[in-house]
């Protein structure tokens, strides 16, 4: 079965749970690894794919997903399936901190006595480190007046995000830190860390060369764009990190695709290409809004984009298309095509660049 040409869906079974909007099976793996559904809150995406990758030591696994109860025993139901137990997990790897990939660490660790690995630049994003000297939504606050924000938008958008469900504030912190390049500390099987930084600043996807896999995270989905957000810290443009991990993941290409959402794939090669192209066409199209607004604010650009549904429809994923908009934007800058001035007391505006 194809996504397209030149990919090739090895998940079948998730995949046609996907288009069913159901949870697809606990699946043994190329390796002896084993797919997990971990499902997610009120998310389209639905679920995480959680993997259990057999060692000398026992099982690691890797993003165990969401913390909630339904996940929890979403998970204890794909180690009993692998035949395995709680007991067995020896150590967890989190590709990245969102939640919906690290957030049962802690427990899974508390209960297990299990190490958690992840990139030192991740790390450094826990939302207990990003904010412990300030307000996370006073500082949501202040970007998004300087995006040129409407008050009543602004307001809308507060409110749903504190009426959803929340991220946590505090969550594991790691015992290993996974260096580019870097084995996973086990014995009897190779895993290592391949740093794809980008949608994350410390992502990482983990190659098992003897099977010939990578876990890719977040990283390359076989349908879905990762989102590639603004980061205020930043000193490289996200977008320009994300691009250059993209070449990384193209050289796997002999690799089947392990994702963390949808379904398993062959074709990483193309996956990647498509994916750059992807963002080459949404930096054409805001250069062509840049032509038609004279010198809007990062907010007026990301409501002049094509979306997957009218502007007035997104809601709170509001918040995640302004972020991204100021990514592409930042990368442009960063090319030199357009500027973005900083300096007034008002929004930011942005302005074409003559080349």
């Amino acid at each position: 079965m194809s996504a397209g040409p030149g990919i090739e869906v090895l998940g079948t079974d998730q995949q046609e749970a996907w288009r069913r909007k159901e949870l697809p099976p606990v699946e043994r793996l190329a390796g002896g690894l084993w797919s997990v559904p971990v499902p997610i809150p009120d998310n389209p995406l639905r679920y995480t794919l959680s993997y259990l990758v057999p060692a000398d030591e026992g099982l690691v696994v890797v993003d165990p997903g969401w913390d909630t109860d339904e996940g929890w025993a979403a998970l204890h139901a794909g180690l009993a399936a692998a035949g395995a137990s709680i007991g067995d997990v020896a150590g967890i790897v989190a590709t990245h901190v969102h939640p919906d990939h690290h957030g049962l660490s802690g427990r899974l660790r508390e209960r297990t006595g299990a190490w958690i690995g992840m990139h030192p630049a991740e790390r450094e994003t826990l939302p207990h480190r990003q904010h412990e000297h300030g307000d996370p939504f006073a500082e949501l606050t202040t970007w998004l007046r300087r995006c040129g924000t409407p008050e009543p938008d602004l307001d809308d958008l507060l409110k749903m995000l504190s009426s959803g469900p929340r991220s946590p504030g505090e969550m594991a912190e790691p015992d290993v830190l996974l260096e580019d390049g870097d084995l996973i500390p086990v014995h009897g099987r190779r895993l290592r860390a391949v740093w794809t930084p980008g949608h994350t600043p410390g992502h990482l996807c983990l190659q098992e060369p003897d099977a010939q896999v990578l876990l890719t995270g977040d990283h390359v989905l076989p349908r879905i764009t990762p989102a590639i957000g603004a980061r205020p810290d930043a000193e490289v443009p996200p977008l320009a990190q994300f691009l250059d991990s993209l070449d990384r993941t193209a050289d796997f290409d002999d690799h089947d695709a392990f994702p963390a959402h949808e379904y398993r794939f062959r074709g990483l090669g193309l996956r990647s290409k498509q994916l750059r192209e992807h963002h080459d066409r949404r930096c054409m199209e805001i250069l062509g809004v840049l032509a038609q607004l004279g010198e809007p604010t990062p907010w007026d650009v990301a409501t002049n984009l094509t979306w997957s549904r009218p502007w007035p429809e997104i809601g709170a994923m509001r918040l995640s298309a302004v972020s991204e908009t100021v990514a592409h934007l930042e990368y442009l800058a960063g090319q030199g095509f357009l500027t973005l001035d900083t300096r007034g007391p008002g929004p930011d505006r942005v302005r074409r660049t003559d080349r």
